[in-house]
């Protein structure tokens, strides 16, 4: 059964996260993500929009740099439509 399974995770390598492709490579399928922002709101939407800790602030601007740089995120203008 071990065997079995090493055999099938080589065999789709590619789909997987690596060092240079930190989200792994599925070609194909498209996922919608629906935010929901009518009232009542969701309670993890309740929270504040920021960490209030200078460690936790650094740590998500490190991400969303991160996220950029792989092309997942663009800073947009307040009045660019998307």
């Amino acid at each position: 059964m071990e065997e079995k399974l090493i055999d099938l995770l080589f065999k789709y390598k590619d789909a997987f996260a690596t060092d240079k492709e930190p989200l792994g490579a599925i070609i194909g399928h498209e996922v919608d993500i629906i935010l929901n922002v009518e009232k009542p709101y969701p309670p993890l939407l309740r929270r504040t929009a920021c960490p209030d800790s200078p460690r936790a602030v650094e740590a998500l601007e490190v991400h969303i740099k991160e996220l950029m740089d792989l092309g997942l995120l663009r800073k947009v203008g307040h009045n660019q439509q998307l």
